[in-house]
Protein backbone atom coordinates (compact mmCIF):
# COMPACT_ATOMS: atom_id res chain seq x y z
CA UNK A 1 0.00 0.00 0.00
CA UNK A 2 1.40 3.29 -1.25
CA UNK A 3 0.05 6.90 0.00
CA UNK A 4 -1.01 8.58 -3.87
CA UNK A 5 -0.14 12.20 -4.51
CA UNK A 6 -2.79 14.43 -4.23
CA UNK A 7 -3.80 15.16 -8.12
CA UNK A 8 -4.89 18.49 -9.42
CA UNK A 9 -8.27 18.68 -8.20
CA UNK A 10 -11.33 20.43 -9.60
CA UNK A 11 -13.66 19.10 -7.22
CA UNK A 12 -12.36 21.12 -4.39
CA UNK A 13 -13.67 24.43 -3.56
CA UNK A 14 -10.63 26.62 -3.27
CA UNK A 15 -11.37 27.32 0.60
CA UNK A 16 -11.51 23.04 0.81
CA UNK A 17 -8.05 23.18 -0.75
CA UNK A 18 -6.59 25.65 1.24
CA UNK A 19 -8.14 23.69 4.43
CA UNK A 20 -6.62 20.75 2.98
CA UNK A 21 -2.88 22.37 2.79
CA UNK A 22 -3.11 23.84 6.04
CA UNK A 23 -3.69 20.76 7.42
CA UNK A 24 -0.81 18.88 5.64
CA UNK A 25 1.69 21.95 6.58
CA UNK A 26 -0.11 22.69 10.72
CA UNK A 27 -0.69 25.80 9.45
CA UNK A 28 -2.96 26.26 12.56
CA UNK A 29 -3.78 29.57 12.34
CA UNK A 30 -5.11 29.06 8.62
CA UNK A 31 -6.51 25.76 9.85
CA UNK A 32 -8.75 27.41 12.53
CA UNK A 33 -9.77 30.72 10.59
CA UNK A 34 -11.33 28.67 7.76
CA UNK A 35 -12.97 26.45 10.11
CA UNK A 36 -14.99 29.27 11.10
CA UNK A 37 -15.97 30.27 8.01
CA UNK A 38 -17.71 27.10 7.88
CA UNK A 39 -15.50 25.44 5.34
CA UNK A 40 -16.43 21.45 5.18
CA UNK A 41 -14.23 20.10 7.45
CA UNK A 42 -15.05 16.69 5.44
CA UNK A 43 -14.54 18.16 1.65
CA UNK A 44 -12.71 15.43 -0.25
CA UNK A 45 -10.75 15.13 -3.43
CA UNK A 46 -11.07 13.17 -6.60
CA UNK A 47 -9.50 10.24 -4.75
CA UNK A 48 -11.78 10.86 -1.75
CA UNK A 49 -9.06 12.01 0.52
CA UNK A 50 -10.21 14.67 3.02
CA UNK A 51 -7.96 17.15 5.41
CA UNK A 52 -8.08 14.52 8.05
CA UNK A 53 -6.39 11.84 5.90
CA UNK A 54 -3.49 14.36 5.15
CA UNK A 55 -2.98 15.59 9.06
CA UNK A 56 -2.52 11.87 10.06
CA UNK A 57 -0.35 10.78 7.53
CA UNK A 58 1.94 13.90 7.78
CA UNK A 59 1.84 13.58 11.43
CA UNK A 60 0.56 17.05 12.15
CA UNK A 61 -1.02 16.50 15.58
CA UNK A 62 -2.17 19.49 16.38
CA UNK A 63 -4.13 19.78 13.13
CA UNK A 64 -5.51 16.38 14.14
CA UNK A 65 -6.88 17.83 17.27
CA UNK A 66 -8.46 20.63 15.58
CA UNK A 67 -9.83 18.68 12.93
CA UNK A 68 -10.91 16.10 15.24
CA UNK A 69 -12.73 18.80 17.46
CA UNK A 70 -14.38 20.66 14.42
CA UNK A 71 -16.31 17.32 13.55
CA UNK A 72 -14.03 15.55 11.22
CA UNK A 73 -15.25 11.91 10.26
CA UNK A 74 -12.50 9.76 11.79
CA UNK A 75 -13.81 7.05 9.70
CA UNK A 76 -13.96 8.70 6.30
CA UNK A 77 -12.57 6.20 4.10
CA UNK A 78 -10.16 7.84 0.60
CA UNK A 79 -10.85 5.56 -2.58
CA UNK A 80 -8.70 2.66 -2.05
CA UNK A 81 -10.29 2.13 1.80
CA UNK A 82 -7.73 4.07 3.64
CA UNK A 83 -9.12 5.53 6.86
CA UNK A 84 -7.37 8.43 8.71
CA UNK A 85 -6.24 5.70 11.79
CA UNK A 86 -4.55 3.43 8.94
CA UNK A 87 -2.70 6.62 7.45
CA UNK A 88 -0.72 6.92 10.69
CA UNK A 89 -0.50 4.13 11.24
CA UNK A 90 1.19 3.16 7.75
CA UNK A 91 3.16 6.48 8.36
CA UNK A 92 4.11 5.83 11.83
CA UNK A 93 2.57 7.86 13.82
CA UNK A 94 1.36 6.61 17.09
CA UNK A 95 0.17 9.68 19.13
CA UNK A 96 -2.39 10.29 16.08
CA UNK A 97 -3.26 6.94 16.11
CA UNK A 98 -4.48 7.30 19.81
CA UNK A 99 -6.06 10.73 19.10
CA UNK A 100 -8.25 8.69 16.42
CA UNK A 101 -9.18 5.74 18.68
CA UNK A 102 -10.00 8.02 21.63
CA UNK A 103 -12.15 9.89 19.33
CA UNK A 104 -13.86 6.40 17.69
CA UNK A 105 -11.38 5.35 15.04
CA UNK A 106 -13.88 1.80 14.12
CA UNK A 107 -10.38 -0.46 14.89
CA UNK A 108 -10.95 -3.64 12.61
CA UNK A 109 -11.66 -1.74 9.59
CA UNK A 110 -9.94 -2.81 6.25
CA UNK A 111 -8.81 -1.02 3.42
CA UNK A 112 -9.56 -2.45 -0.22
CA UNK A 113 -6.63 -4.96 0.00
CA UNK A 114 -8.12 -6.23 3.49
CA UNK A 115 -5.19 -4.87 5.55
CA UNK A 116 -6.41 -3.47 9.16
CA UNK A 117 -4.02 -1.92 11.58
CA UNK A 118 -2.23 -4.43 12.67
CA UNK A 119 -1.18 -5.51 8.72
CA UNK A 120 -0.07 -1.72 7.80
CA UNK A 121 1.92 -1.60 11.24
CA UNK A 122 3.79 -4.99 10.38
CA UNK A 123 3.97 -4.22 6.88
CA UNK A 124 5.83 -1.21 7.79
CA UNK A 125 7.66 -2.31 10.77
CA UNK A 126 6.29 0.49 13.21
CA UNK A 127 7.45 -1.95 16.06
CA UNK A 128 5.80 0.96 18.68
CA UNK A 129 2.23 0.76 16.87
CA UNK A 130 2.64 -3.15 16.67
CA UNK A 131 3.01 -2.99 20.73
CA UNK A 132 0.25 -0.43 21.40
CA UNK A 133 -2.11 -2.30 19.23
CA UNK A 134 -2.08 -5.63 20.81
CA UNK A 135 -2.09 -4.08 24.50
CA UNK A 136 -4.33 -1.63 24.02
CA UNK A 137 -7.31 -2.26 21.42
CA UNK A 138 -9.64 -5.47 21.14
CA UNK A 139 -10.42 -7.22 18.15
CA UNK A 140 -6.33 -6.37 17.31
CA UNK A 141 -6.50 -8.90 14.15
CA UNK A 142 -3.47 -10.84 15.33
CA UNK A 143 -4.09 -13.77 12.20
CA UNK A 144 -6.61 -11.91 10.40
CA UNK A 145 -5.76 -12.58 6.72
CA UNK A 146 -6.05 -9.95 4.12
CA UNK A 147 -7.25 -10.40 0.19
CA UNK A 148 -4.10 -12.80 -0.68
CA UNK A 149 -4.49 -14.49 2.95
CA UNK A 150 -1.37 -12.64 4.18
CA UNK A 151 -1.42 -12.19 7.72
CA UNK A 152 0.19 -9.50 9.26
CA UNK A 153 3.24 -11.85 10.67
CA UNK A 154 3.28 -12.76 6.96
CA UNK A 155 3.81 -9.27 6.03
CA UNK A 156 6.36 -8.66 8.29
CA UNK A 157 8.58 -11.50 6.93
CA UNK A 158 8.70 -10.56 3.69
CA UNK A 159 8.95 -6.87 4.23
CA UNK A 160 11.99 -7.90 6.64
CA UNK A 161 10.48 -6.44 9.72
CA UNK A 162 12.73 -8.40 12.33
CA UNK A 163 11.86 -7.00 15.33
CA UNK A 164 8.02 -6.80 14.66
CA UNK A 165 8.19 -10.33 13.46
CA UNK A 166 9.60 -11.31 17.10
CA UNK A 167 6.59 -9.24 18.49
CA UNK A 168 4.28 -10.89 16.68
CA UNK A 169 5.84 -14.14 17.57
CA UNK A 170 6.07 -13.77 21.42
CA UNK A 171 2.29 -12.77 20.97
CA UNK A 172 1.47 -15.99 20.01
CA UNK A 173 0.40 -15.29 16.61
CA UNK A 174 0.73 -18.30 14.12
CA UNK A 175 3.86 -19.04 12.61
CA UNK A 176 2.42 -21.25 10.38
CA UNK A 177 0.41 -19.21 8.67
CA UNK A 178 0.18 -19.56 4.74
CA UNK A 179 -0.81 -17.41 1.93
CA UNK A 180 -3.50 -17.86 -1.10
CA UNK A 181 -0.02 -19.30 -3.07
CA UNK A 182 0.89 -21.54 0.12
CA UNK A 183 3.89 -19.31 0.90
CA UNK A 184 4.98 -19.42 4.37
CA UNK A 185 6.78 -16.52 5.97
CA UNK A 186 10.41 -18.96 5.27
CA UNK A 187 9.50 -18.49 1.58
CA UNK A 188 8.21 -14.52 1.81
CA UNK A 189 11.53 -13.78 3.65
CA UNK A 190 13.80 -15.47 1.22
CA UNK A 191 12.31 -14.32 -1.89
CA UNK A 192 12.60 -10.84 -0.15
CA UNK A 193 16.22 -11.13 0.75
CA UNK A 194 15.78 -10.96 4.48
CA UNK A 195 18.65 -13.07 5.71
CA UNK A 196 17.96 -11.93 9.64
CA UNK A 197 14.58 -13.16 9.27
CA UNK A 198 15.35 -16.13 7.20
CA UNK A 199 17.49 -17.26 10.12
CA UNK A 200 14.97 -16.34 12.98
CA UNK A 201 12.28 -18.87 10.91
CA UNK A 202 14.91 -21.51 9.90
CA UNK A 203 14.82 -23.35 13.52
CA UNK A 204 11.05 -22.91 13.68
CA UNK A 205 9.43 -23.21 10.48
CA UNK A 206 10.01 -26.49 7.82
CA UNK A 207 12.83 -25.96 5.67
CA UNK A 208 11.18 -28.43 3.04
CA UNK A 209 7.89 -27.22 3.16
CA UNK A 210 6.31 -25.91 -0.85
CA UNK A 211 4.21 -23.83 -1.91
CA UNK A 212 1.14 -24.71 -4.80
CA UNK A 213 3.87 -24.60 -6.90
CA UNK A 214 5.90 -26.94 -5.44
CA UNK A 215 8.83 -24.86 -4.58
CA UNK A 216 10.65 -24.82 -1.45
CA UNK A 217 12.04 -21.19 0.76
CA UNK A 218 15.52 -22.20 -1.07
CA UNK A 219 13.99 -22.80 -4.63
CA UNK A 220 12.21 -18.89 -4.14
CA UNK A 221 15.50 -17.69 -2.75
CA UNK A 222 16.99 -18.94 -5.84
CA UNK A 223 15.07 -17.50 -8.34
CA UNK A 224 14.82 -13.96 -6.79
CA UNK A 225 18.66 -14.09 -6.74
CA UNK A 226 19.02 -13.37 -3.14
CA UNK A 227 22.29 -15.09 -2.17
CA UNK A 228 22.59 -14.42 1.37
CA UNK A 229 19.36 -16.49 2.13
CA UNK A 230 20.45 -18.93 -0.22
CA UNK A 231 23.78 -19.51 1.87
CA UNK A 232 21.82 -19.36 5.03
CA UNK A 233 19.60 -22.02 4.10
CA UNK A 234 22.04 -24.08 3.03
CA UNK A 235 24.24 -23.96 6.25
CA UNK A 236 20.54 -24.85 7.93
CA UNK A 237 20.37 -28.07 6.15
CA UNK A 238 17.92 -27.30 3.26
CA UNK A 239 17.63 -30.10 0.78
CA UNK A 240 19.19 -28.58 -2.42
CA UNK A 241 17.90 -31.31 -4.68
CA UNK A 242 14.52 -30.61 -3.82
CA UNK A 243 12.12 -30.06 -7.52
CA UNK A 244 9.18 -28.00 -8.27
CA UNK A 245 6.05 -29.19 -9.96
CA UNK A 246 7.77 -28.59 -12.85
CA UNK A 247 10.56 -30.18 -12.04
CA UNK A 248 13.33 -27.41 -11.33
CA UNK A 249 15.57 -27.14 -9.07
CA UNK A 250 17.06 -24.50 -7.66
CA UNK A 251 20.15 -25.11 -9.87
CA UNK A 252 17.89 -24.99 -12.69
CA UNK A 253 16.76 -21.61 -11.64
CA UNK A 254 20.10 -20.64 -10.42
CA UNK A 255 21.31 -20.97 -14.19
CA UNK A 256 18.54 -19.98 -15.98
CA UNK A 257 18.85 -16.55 -14.16
CA UNK A 258 22.51 -16.21 -14.47
CA UNK A 259 23.28 -16.43 -10.63
CA UNK A 260 26.83 -17.41 -10.99
CA UNK A 261 27.47 -16.80 -7.01
CA UNK A 262 24.31 -19.19 -6.66
CA UNK A 263 25.55 -21.58 -8.83
CA UNK A 264 28.77 -21.71 -6.94
CA UNK A 265 27.06 -21.98 -3.37
CA UNK A 266 25.11 -25.22 -4.78
CA UNK A 267 27.70 -26.82 -6.53
CA UNK A 268 29.89 -26.75 -3.50
CA UNK A 269 26.59 -28.24 -1.81
CA UNK A 270 26.68 -31.58 -3.59
CA UNK A 271 24.02 -30.67 -5.92
CA UNK A 272 22.73 -33.00 -8.48
CA UNK A 273 23.87 -31.44 -12.03
CA UNK A 274 21.73 -33.91 -14.12
CA UNK A 275 18.74 -33.33 -12.91
CA UNK A 276 16.54 -32.99 -16.30
CA UNK A 277 13.07 -30.93 -16.09
CA UNK A 278 9.76 -32.34 -16.80
CA UNK A 279 9.31 -29.39 -19.17
CA UNK A 280 11.63 -30.03 -22.03
CA UNK A 281 13.84 -32.64 -19.92
CA UNK A 282 16.26 -29.59 -19.83
CA UNK A 283 18.97 -29.75 -17.27
CA UNK A 284 20.70 -26.92 -15.51
CA UNK A 285 23.67 -26.85 -18.40
CA UNK A 286 20.73 -26.46 -20.88
CA UNK A 287 18.94 -23.42 -19.61
CA UNK A 288 22.32 -21.78 -18.85
CA UNK A 289 23.45 -22.34 -23.08
CA UNK A 290 19.80 -20.91 -23.32
CA UNK A 291 19.77 -17.86 -21.91
CA UNK A 292 23.81 -17.40 -22.59
CA UNK A 293 25.75 -17.36 -19.33
CA UNK A 294 29.15 -18.51 -20.52
CA UNK A 295 30.64 -18.59 -17.32
CA UNK A 296 27.79 -20.53 -15.97
CA UNK A 297 28.67 -23.21 -18.63
CA UNK A 298 32.44 -22.72 -18.15
CA UNK A 299 31.31 -23.48 -14.13
CA UNK A 300 29.32 -26.28 -15.23
CA UNK A 301 32.44 -28.23 -16.87
CA UNK A 302 34.50 -27.46 -14.66
CA UNK A 303 32.36 -29.43 -11.63
CA UNK A 304 31.98 -32.33 -13.99
CA UNK A 305 28.95 -32.02 -15.38
CA UNK A 306 27.79 -34.54 -17.97
CA UNK A 307 27.82 -32.75 -21.09
CA UNK A 308 26.11 -34.90 -23.25
CA UNK A 309 22.55 -35.46 -21.20
CA UNK A 310 19.59 -34.68 -24.09
CA UNK A 311 16.55 -32.39 -23.81
CA UNK A 312 13.09 -33.46 -25.26
CA UNK A 313 14.93 -33.18 -28.56
CA UNK A 314 16.98 -35.48 -28.46
CA UNK A 315 19.55 -32.16 -28.31
CA UNK A 316 23.18 -32.02 -26.28
CA UNK A 317 24.32 -28.39 -24.82
CA UNK A 318 26.27 -27.89 -27.50
CA UNK A 319 23.04 -28.42 -30.07
CA UNK A 320 21.47 -25.66 -28.15
CA UNK A 321 24.95 -23.55 -28.53
CA UNK A 322 25.23 -24.37 -31.91
CA UNK A 323 21.29 -23.74 -33.10
CA UNK A 324 21.47 -20.44 -31.00
CA UNK A 325 24.66 -18.99 -32.39
CA UNK A 326 26.66 -19.17 -28.85
CA UNK A 327 29.95 -18.45 -29.92
CA UNK A 328 31.63 -18.40 -26.74
CA UNK A 329 29.42 -21.37 -25.41
CA UNK A 330 30.65 -23.58 -28.12
CA UNK A 331 34.33 -22.95 -27.50
CA UNK A 332 34.11 -23.47 -23.92
CA UNK A 333 31.89 -26.95 -24.49
CA UNK A 334 34.38 -27.65 -27.17
CA UNK A 335 37.12 -27.13 -24.80
CA UNK A 336 35.84 -29.11 -22.76
CA UNK A 337 35.98 -31.98 -24.70
CA UNK A 338 31.99 -32.66 -25.51
CA UNK A 339 30.71 -35.13 -27.88
CA UNK A 340 30.66 -33.59 -31.26
CA UNK A 341 28.89 -36.88 -33.29
CA UNK A 342 25.44 -36.91 -31.12
CA UNK A 343 22.17 -36.60 -33.03
CA UNK A 344 19.37 -35.26 -32.37
CA UNK A 345 16.00 -36.65 -33.06
CA UNK A 346 16.03 -35.68 -36.06
CA UNK A 347 19.20 -36.72 -37.05
CA UNK A 348 21.02 -33.60 -37.12
CA UNK A 349 24.47 -33.02 -35.24
CA UNK A 350 25.76 -30.04 -33.65
CA UNK A 351 27.72 -28.63 -37.24
CA UNK A 352 24.42 -29.58 -38.83
CA UNK A 353 22.35 -26.79 -37.16
CA UNK A 354 25.32 -24.29 -36.82
CA UNK A 355 25.05 -24.23 -40.72
CA UNK A 356 21.42 -23.95 -40.71
CA UNK A 357 21.36 -21.25 -38.03
CA UNK A 358 23.77 -19.35 -40.73
CA UNK A 359 26.70 -18.45 -38.77
CA UNK A 360 29.99 -18.94 -39.90
CA UNK A 361 31.90 -18.45 -36.97
CA UNK A 362 30.09 -21.00 -34.85
CA UNK A 363 30.43 -23.55 -38.11
CA UNK A 364 34.14 -22.84 -38.10
CA UNK A 365 34.54 -23.44 -34.83
CA UNK A 366 33.09 -26.76 -34.69
CA UNK A 367 34.84 -28.05 -37.45
CA UNK A 368 38.33 -26.62 -36.05
CA UNK A 369 37.22 -28.95 -32.91
CA UNK A 370 36.45 -32.06 -34.94
CA UNK A 371 39.54 -31.62 -37.13
CA UNK A 372 41.74 -30.84 -33.64
CA UNK A 373 40.09 -34.31 -31.50
CA UNK A 374 40.38 -36.44 -34.70
CA UNK A 375 44.17 -35.76 -34.46
CA UNK A 376 44.66 -36.23 -31.02
CA UNK A 377 42.93 -39.96 -31.24
CA UNK A 378 45.09 -40.45 -34.46
CA UNK A 379 48.28 -39.22 -33.08
CA UNK A 380 51.06 -41.61 -31.85
CA UNK A 381 52.67 -40.55 -29.45
CA UNK A 382 49.81 -38.52 -27.97
CA UNK A 383 49.90 -34.65 -28.27
CA UNK A 384 51.65 -32.61 -25.70
CA UNK A 385 49.30 -31.68 -22.95
CA UNK A 386 50.96 -28.14 -23.77
CA UNK A 387 49.01 -27.84 -27.00
CA UNK A 388 46.43 -24.39 -26.45
CA UNK A 389 42.70 -25.68 -27.13
CA UNK A 390 41.33 -22.65 -28.80
CA UNK A 391 39.44 -22.81 -31.31
CA UNK A 392 36.97 -19.87 -31.96
CA UNK A 393 38.22 -16.46 -32.62
CA UNK A 394 42.02 -17.26 -31.66
CA UNK A 395 43.83 -14.89 -34.19
CA UNK A 396 46.17 -13.25 -31.46
CA UNK A 397 47.56 -16.72 -31.59
CA UNK A 398 48.15 -17.41 -35.07
CA UNK A 399 51.19 -16.16 -36.89
CA UNK A 400 50.39 -12.97 -38.18
CA UNK A 401 52.53 -12.81 -41.26
CA UNK A 402 51.35 -16.46 -42.22
CA UNK A 403 47.60 -14.82 -41.78
CA UNK A 404 48.69 -11.97 -44.06
CA UNK A 405 50.10 -14.74 -46.98
CA UNK A 406 46.47 -16.65 -46.58
CA UNK A 407 44.70 -13.53 -46.69
CA UNK A 408 46.25 -12.26 -50.05
CA UNK A 409 45.66 -15.63 -51.71
CA UNK A 410 42.14 -16.16 -50.82
CA UNK A 411 41.39 -12.73 -52.42
CA UNK A 412 43.90 -12.15 -54.97
CA UNK A 413 44.96 -15.32 -56.35
CA UNK A 414 43.47 -18.34 -55.69
CA UNK A 415 40.53 -19.20 -58.41
CA UNK A 416 37.29 -20.59 -57.55
CA UNK A 417 37.49 -23.99 -57.06
CA UNK A 418 41.19 -24.47 -55.95
CA UNK A 419 40.55 -23.61 -52.30
CA UNK A 420 38.42 -26.89 -52.45
CA UNK A 421 41.41 -28.62 -53.77
CA UNK A 422 43.83 -27.41 -51.01
CA UNK A 423 41.07 -28.67 -48.51
CA UNK A 424 40.69 -31.72 -50.28
CA UNK A 425 44.51 -32.46 -50.58
CA UNK A 426 45.04 -31.40 -46.65
CA UNK A 427 41.77 -34.17 -46.73
CA UNK A 428 39.00 -31.93 -45.35
CA UNK A 429 35.96 -34.34 -45.49
CA UNK A 430 33.62 -33.11 -48.08
CA UNK A 431 31.01 -32.42 -45.06
CA UNK A 432 33.01 -29.54 -43.93
CA UNK A 433 34.10 -28.24 -47.38
CA UNK A 434 29.57 -27.87 -47.71
CA UNK A 435 29.44 -26.69 -44.41
CA UNK A 436 32.11 -23.71 -45.06
CA UNK A 437 30.65 -23.09 -48.62
CA UNK A 438 26.68 -22.74 -47.47
CA UNK A 439 26.81 -19.33 -46.33
CA UNK A 440 26.92 -17.68 -49.81
CA UNK A 441 27.33 -13.92 -49.80
CA UNK A 442 27.42 -14.02 -53.89
CA UNK A 443 29.81 -14.27 -56.60
CA UNK A 444 33.05 -13.14 -54.56
CA UNK A 445 31.76 -15.99 -51.77
CA UNK A 446 34.86 -18.35 -52.64
CA UNK A 447 36.99 -15.70 -51.91
CA UNK A 448 35.56 -15.67 -48.45
CA UNK A 449 35.34 -19.31 -48.40
CA UNK A 450 38.90 -19.93 -49.07
CA UNK A 451 40.23 -17.88 -46.21
CA UNK A 452 38.11 -19.58 -43.56
CA UNK A 453 39.57 -22.76 -44.74
CA UNK A 454 42.82 -21.32 -44.82
CA UNK A 455 42.37 -20.42 -40.98
CA UNK A 456 40.36 -23.45 -40.19
CA UNK A 457 44.15 -25.42 -41.76
CA UNK A 458 45.92 -23.05 -39.60
CA UNK A 459 44.71 -24.02 -36.73
CA UNK A 460 45.35 -27.48 -37.08
CA UNK A 461 49.15 -27.05 -38.85
CA UNK A 462 49.54 -24.97 -35.63
CA UNK A 463 47.85 -27.55 -32.59
CA UNK A 464 50.11 -30.23 -34.75
CA UNK A 465 53.45 -28.46 -34.90
CA UNK A 466 53.94 -28.27 -37.87
CA UNK A 467 55.60 -25.59 -40.13
CA UNK A 468 52.67 -23.46 -41.62
CA UNK A 469 54.63 -22.08 -44.84
CA UNK A 470 56.32 -25.08 -45.91
CA UNK A 471 53.11 -27.22 -45.20
CA UNK A 472 50.87 -24.33 -47.56
CA UNK A 473 54.02 -24.76 -49.88
CA UNK A 474 53.77 -28.33 -50.09
CA UNK A 475 49.74 -28.52 -50.75
CA UNK A 476 49.89 -25.74 -53.40
CA UNK A 477 52.48 -27.95 -55.17
CA UNK A 478 50.13 -30.85 -54.54
CA UNK A 479 47.21 -29.10 -56.78
CA UNK A 480 49.45 -28.35 -59.80
CA UNK A 481 49.80 -24.16 -58.55
CA UNK A 482 54.00 -24.72 -58.38
CA UNK A 483 54.17 -20.70 -59.37
CA UNK A 484 51.85 -19.77 -56.86
CA UNK A 485 53.69 -21.82 -54.49
CA UNK A 486 56.97 -19.76 -55.41
CA UNK A 487 55.54 -16.99 -54.62
CA UNK A 488 54.45 -17.55 -51.46
CA UNK A 489 57.42 -19.35 -50.44
CA UNK A 490 59.57 -15.80 -51.54
CA UNK A 491 56.73 -13.65 -49.83
CA UNK A 492 57.58 -15.72 -46.61
CA UNK A 493 61.11 -15.29 -46.95
CA UNK A 494 60.81 -11.49 -47.63
CA UNK A 495 58.95 -10.83 -44.31
CA UNK A 496 61.30 -12.94 -42.47
CA UNK A 497 64.20 -10.49 -42.73
CA UNK A 498 64.67 -7.88 -40.65
CA UNK A 499 63.38 -4.41 -41.13
CA UNK A 500 61.59 -5.65 -44.19
CA UNK A 501 57.81 -6.14 -44.78
CA UNK A 502 56.30 -7.03 -48.24
CA UNK A 503 52.88 -6.47 -48.55
CA UNK A 504 52.36 -7.49 -52.01
CA UNK A 505 53.32 -10.84 -53.41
Amino acid sequence: MNAQPLPKDDKMLNVEQKLRDASKTNDVETLLSLLKKAVDVNAADVVGRVALHWASAKGQEPAVHILVDHDADVNTEDKYGMTPALYATWFGHLQILKILVSAGAVIPHTNMSGQGLLHCAAARGRLDIVEYILEELEDNGLDRPDEHDKTPFLLAAENGKLNTLQCLRQRGCNIKAMDKEGNSALHLAASSGHPSVVRELMNALDLEVTNQEGKTALLLATETGQTSCVEALLTAGCDVNTLSNTGHGALHCAAQKGQAGICRLLLDSGVDTSTSSTFAHLTPLHLAVMNNYPDIVQMFTEAGCDLNTRDENGQTALHVAAELRRLEITEVLLKANVLLDLKDKKDRDPLDLAIRGYYANVVDTIIKAERFYKWRRESEPGPSSEVQLDFALDHLREPRPVRSVLWTLAESYLQPGEWKKLADYWQFPVRHVKAIESQWTGNRSYKEHGFRMFLIWLHGITAEGKHPIRELYEGLVGIGNRTLAEKVRRKASQEERPGRRCLVM
